[in-house]
């Protein structure tokens, strides 16, 4: 068994309880209130400005061609391809984009971007592989997972985003950095291999607080002013 069966086997219970968690679940069924997915749609578009910082840190970190080739096409694709399809899904629910702009981050989302953002800045090129795998690796398997259940066709839109993380293309963008992150952790010495673990499971905890944060419209506890 390979060192990414092995951190997938540990987590099992962790990923078994995302996929478990009442906003999955009721956005497969289309029973998700609709304030609750415009808030994750407000908090996601976020993360994924920091999201993007973090891809083009990898970029410049890692040594060759072709996984530094892979790091700025998923950072184009997610900049100028999902961030785009983002903005006209949020159209969808009401949402504009000087909305969107204007969305603060909760606390759930600044402890999660602040970590990959750490992670990337100070923890070797394995920790940040394996710190971004459940965001990649997990939306698929979300997608997957709700799809193989049927799509929502009392609820399209929900339907649409389901469509968009169990698609072909996702698949692949998720697939190859699971290999490299397994690829990574193979060649590793026992104390990588433990740093990387880490990384990884501190990821699915902050993907689990994230669904969380979504489905409880968290805020911070004080007002700023």
């Amino acid at each position: 068994m390979g060192f990414i069966d092995e951190i997938e086997e540990r987590s099992l219970p962790l990923r078994r309880s995302i996929l478990a968690h009442p906003f999955v679940s009721e956005v497969g069924q289309g029973a998700l209130a609709v304030e609750k997915f415009k808030f994750y749609m407000a908090q996601d578009y976020v993360y994924l400005i920091d999201y993007s910082r973090v891809l083009a840190l990898a970029a410049a970190r890692v040594l060759d061609l072709e996984t530094m080739s892979w790091f700025a096409g998923l950072l184009d694709e997610t900049l100028n391809t999902e961030m785009a399809l983002h903005r006209n899904y949020c159209a969808g629910f009401g949402i504009t984009p000087e909305e969107l702009e204007a969305t603060q981050a909760a606390p759930s989302t600044v402890a999660y971007t602040s970590f990959l953002l750490k992670t990337a800045h100070q923890g070797s090129f394995g920790e940040l592989a394996a710190s971004l795998l459940p965001c990649q690796w997990g939306y698929w398997e979300i997608g997957e997972h709700l799809a193989g259940k049927g799509m929502p066709t009392n609820a399209p839109l929900y339907s649409a985003w389901i469509e968009m993380y169990s698609s072909d293309e996702f698949r692949d963008w998720a697939s190859y950095l699971r290999r490299l992150t397994g690829r990574l952790g193979d060649e590793a010495g026992a104390p990588e291999r433990v740093a990387m673990e880490t990384a990884y499971v501190t990821s699915l905890r902050l993907e689990y607080q994230f669904w969380d944060m979504a489905y409880n419209l968290e805020e911070w506890p004080l007002a700023s002013s």
